[in-house]
């Protein structure tokens, strides 16, 4: 399970690098679309939160004693290699 985390990892930080490597330029002016708003009233509210009061007690309670022994071997597996190129700079 600990490797699909790794690798996961992995992948992701390769995406990242992958999308800042692009070069990215603007090509057309953009606007933003005409809205016309008139009247309107928000509504108001009067509110009363509740008076909360944290704290902590200690309180002796029973658990389970549990002993876990996990068997590891060393394991040779395919990994990605990406190898990314930045877009060239005009």
């Amino acid at each position: 399970m600990n490797m699909k985390r790794s690798i996961t990892a992995l992948l992701v930080a390769l995406c990242a690098i992958g999308l800042s490597a692009c070069d990215v330029d603007k090509t057309q002016e953009g606007e933003a679309p005409k809205v016309e708003v008139e009247g309107g009233q928000l509504p108001k509210y009067d509110v009363d939160g509740p008076d909360v009061d944290v704290k902590s007690e200690e309180k002796q309670v029973t658990v389970p004693d549990v002993d876990v022994d996990v068997k590891k071997e060393e394991k040779t597996i395919t990994v990605p290699h990406v190898d990314v190129k930045p877009a060239p700079a005009d």
